[in-house]
């Protein structure tokens, strides 16, 4: 007997344990044993499942070419989707949907049910964009013509907005000392910006933010630096504050909240009962299945997957990924990637013993020999759902991640523990 895997066995043991009331606390608690509260964390459960809130926002395109209208919002959702959460494991629902010529945003947040928390995490990242004078012609033009009152006379839009913007940073004025807002844009933004100032020297330039002009420099020379400043009567919390609201991320487009509600679970308390009833008889009839199958080995193999789920579970919990019923689905799919890890060894060692090998010498080569078959298979998983989670939306990420995270923890089982496990009681009694 190998003491030194007895112990590793042990260890495994112990650390499973642990595992296990960290998913489930409410047992020793309920024995009377208080544990820190790091133990006491929730799942995180998608909107379908625990219910949330419900934002819907629509777009302002009219600076935008008609042309540019999907690219504009698929841009404006990759903005809201890094800021409610930059890694995606909250995994926010944000979609775009097109309501007559209207374009609108439907953003579902899970588990959140206070709407202004909502609405606050979405943010309110300020609208910035940089206008032109008119020609008089125009603006006496727009000032005659009554059902033009909502479009400013004296200032168009330019193609230069918040959208370019590569950071902003607070500095103080040496004239006024008052403080000021550095603007860097990107390579493309400054392009836009040296020939705007290029072809307006002598000419104002306003900056405005949400529609309101905040600064109205005039330009007295061509920058090709792409470095503009914004200028007012700012205290320094102020600047700081709109400092850091420019850089949390600039919208594309304009956006206005015109829906707001919570929303109930769709699954509700009973159908997830049901749901984790359901998943539980299908695991034991796994277990019973890869018992009465592969009988002594079966069982070792059942063990090592009852770590695997309590082991997945944790990573859940800890990250914590929000499981949604694509995040379950995906969590499911590993397990029975996991399980055919199991029967690919457990069949190539029945081959073997069919050729009178003893059985240790069979388990050995089974694992040899199907080795390659299952890196192969969980790499290729593995690697389908990087693609997946980092080309997707955010629904599909849920799935992605469960499903990576899956079968990681199912090659490392079948491979290590398992293997371990019929090392220690079956190969090592030869």
């Amino acid at each position: 007997m190998n003491y030194k895997k007895i112990l590793i066995i042990f260890g495994i043991f112990i650390a499973t344990i642990l595992l296990g009331v960290f998913i489930y606390p409410q047992g020793m608690t309920a024995r009377g044993i208080k544990l820190p509260d790091f133990f006491y964390k929730d799942f995180n459960f998608g909107l379908d499942i625990s219910g949330g809130t419900l934002l819907i926002y629509e777009a302002d395109l009219s600076n935008v070419d008609s042309a540019d209208y999907s690219s504009a919002m698929t841009g404006l959702r990759d903005v809201i989707e890094r800021r409610i959460n930059y890694s995606g494991v909250r995994e926010p629902r944000v979609t775009v949907n097109k309501s007559g010529e209207a374009w609108r945003l439907t953003v579902e947040l899970a588990g959140i049910k206070d709407i202004q928390e909502a609405i606050k995490m979405i943010g309110e990242t300020p609208y910035l964009e940089f206008k032109e004078i008119r020609s008089e012609e125009e603006t006496e033009a727009i000032l005659e013509n009554e059902e033009l009152t909502d479009v400013d006379p004296y200032f168009k839009a330019t193609a230069l907005t918040g959208k370019y913007l590569e950071r902003a940073d607070i500095d103080f004025d040496q004239t006024t000392s008052l403080p000021v807002i550095n603007l860097k844009f990107n390579d493309e933004g400054s392009k836009i910006f040296a020939e705007l100032t290029k072809n307006n020297i002598g000419n104002p330039l306003a900056i405005y933010l949400d529609d309101y002009p905040i600064s109205i420099p005039v330009v007295r020379e061509e920058i090709p630096s792409g470095i503009a400043q914004i200028s007012g009567e700012f205290t320094l919390a102020e600047a700081r504050e709109l400092a850091a609201r420019l850089n949390q991320g600039a919208l594309p487009v304009p956006i206005s909240l015109i829906s707001q509600q919570s929303v109930g679970a769709i699954l509700g308390e009973e159908s997830i009962k049901k749901i984790s009833q359901a998943a539980l008889f299908g695991f034991l009839l796994v277990i019973l299945f890869m018992s009465i199958f592969y009988r002594f080995p079966g069982l070792l193999a059942s063990i090592s997957l009852i770590i695997y789920v309590i082991l997945v579970l944790s990573i859940f919990k800890f990250i914590p990924v929000t499981l949604t019923l694509a995040g379950v689905t995906g969590f499911i799919l590993s397990i029975g990637m996991a399980v055919d890890a199991n029967v690919l060894i457990f069949e190539y060692a029945k081959e073997e013993m069919r050729k009178n090998k003893p059985m240790w010498i069979s388990m050995e080569d089974g694992f040899q020999r199907s080795w390659s078959a299952i890196r192969d298979s969980n790499i290729a998983t593995i690697i389908s759902a990087i693609i997946l989670y980092y080309f997707s939306s955010s629904m599909i990420r849920g799935f992605a991640l469960t499903l990576a995270i899956g079968v990681g923890a199912g090659l490392l089982t079948a491979i290590y523990i398992t293997r371990i496990f019929l090392q220690t009681f079956i190969i090592n009694k030869q």
